[in-house]
């Protein structure tokens, strides 16, 4: 790995991040991974993960693509499932959300600006 540009296994990468591979919180020593601008989550959740409690954030805009499974998103504005590849849910400043791993679900998420 060098300072501009990386190379690995989002899996493994993120591991100790809770998933996350890019965004504030990557140390500096990680080169490009590490960002203010966007955060980029890749996980695998097993059949029932869920978040019921709902998160909130007044300044960043999300994106959840489903890489495979069935995935839930409840967001204070409605709810959305994600059942085919590529399916996705995306939401602005201002919007709680919780969700939900209804079969064993691979998703990745973006949000942006990366938050200090």
């Amino acid at each position: 790995m060098t300072a501009n540009w990386s190379q690995g296994n989002a899996a493994e990468d993120g591991s100790a991040t809770r998933g996350w591979l890019v965004g504030h919180f990557i140390d500096p020593s990680e080169g490009v991974r590490s960002s203010k601008d966007v955060e980029v989550k890749w996980f695998n959740h097993p059949a029932g993960d869920k978040r019921v409690e709902w998160t909130s954030d007044d300044q960043r805009t999300t994106l959840v693509l489903l890489v495979q499974g069935n995935f839930r998103v409840d967001l204070t504005e409605g709810s959305a499932r994600m059942t085919r590849q590529g399916d996705y849910v995306m939401w602005g400043p201002g919007i709680d959300h919780s969700w939900e791993a209804v079969e064993d679900s691979v998703v990745m998420t973006v949000r942006w600006p990366s938050q200090t």
